[in-house]
């Protein structure tokens, strides 16, 4: 029975540490920034087959629900992945099912070019450098990983960032843990002073409303 208990706290403490570490990552590297405009730039996974896959349809609905609600921004969102074998692009299979399963209907654009997160980013910098905002979508630990890369080809830009509606309690939460162990390992090569500004954008974060506003 206590080898049980013990198997079910350590089974609870890492669904927490696995919560806890993606909502950090989700905080890190954006500001407060305000703006008429805004671009929400959801990045493509792996899409091998000629339909959207389960990770893309969640990005793509990530995505969708970071366009700001009160009609105060104008926003564009740009769909960034190319061919990974299907023979279609995965913006455009994003992009799909964003307007005939979610039935979006604002402005899109496609960057069907890239295979990489570095790809990603430099190849849609030229669809957003106009606008105030910058939302960047995906599991919590990649957007970072191209916020940081934003950082390093655009600092002018890097400075609109702002947090995306891709991180929710409850949200993933088995996985989690798995998320988390995959993400340290591909942050691993963030440079020291991208680190220090993850710390620097954390404690700023707690500042506008601290880790309770993250779970309302």
């Amino acid at each position: 029975m206590r080898r049980r208990s013990g198997w079910v706290w350590a089974g609870v403490a890492a669904l927490v540490w696995g919560e806890w570490l993606n909502w950090r990552w989700s905080r890190a590297l954006v500001g407060n920034r305000e703006g008429v405009s805004e671009a929400v730039v959801v990045l493509g996974y792996r899409n091998h087959q000629e339909s959207v896959n389960v990770i893309n349809r969640w990005r793509v609905r990530a995505g969708i629900r970071s366009v700001s609600a009160d009609g105060a921004h104008g926003t564009l969102v740009v769909f960034s992945g190319g061919d990974t074998g299907s023979g279609t692009a995965e913006a455009r299979l994003m992009a799909d099912y964003a307007r005939s399963v979610l039935a979006f209907d604002g402005p899109v654009l496609l960057e069907d070019r890239s295979s990489t997160t570095w790809e990603n980013i430099t190849n849609v910098i030229p669809l957003i450098e106009d606008v105030d905002r910058i939302k960047i979508v995906s599991q919590p630990a990649h957007a970072l990983k191209a916020r940081a890369y934003l950082r390093r080809q655009r600092p002018d830009l890097a400075e609109r960032l702002v947090r995306a509606d891709d991180y929710r309690p409850g949200e993933w939460t088995v996985v989690k843990p798995l998320l988390a162990l995959y993400g340290l390992w591909t942050l691993r090569r963030l440079r020291a002073d991208e680190r220090q500004r993850r710390q620097a954008a954390l404690r700023q974060s707690r500042s506008w409303g601290g880790f309770t506003d993250g779970w309302r």
